[in-house]
């Protein structure tokens, strides 16, 4: 009975699964990379994160995010 249905890809739902696990596996790299600098330091805890350091994190992410945006552009 289901064999009549037309087949509809789902592209959109696809994308944001891999943007979810990609931002996932980005970010716990990012974590276990920040812990073992500071170990390797041999600092108990991190040094606190400064102001400016955030939003450079900030702005180099939404340059990353413009070019993935980008990539579906036609040009």
């Amino acid at each position: 009975m289901t064999d009549n249905l037309p087949v509809v890809s789902n592209w959109k739902g696809r994308s944001y699964l891999l943007g979810a696990i990609g931002g996932l596996a980005l970010g716990l790299l990012s974590a276990y990379l920040f812990v073992r600098s500071t170990e390797d330091k041999g600092k108990p805890e991190p040094s606190r994160i400064g102001t400016m350091d955030v939003v450079r994190l900030g702005v180099a992410l939404l340059a990353i995010a413009r070019q993935i945006a980008d990539l579906a552009s036609d040009d």
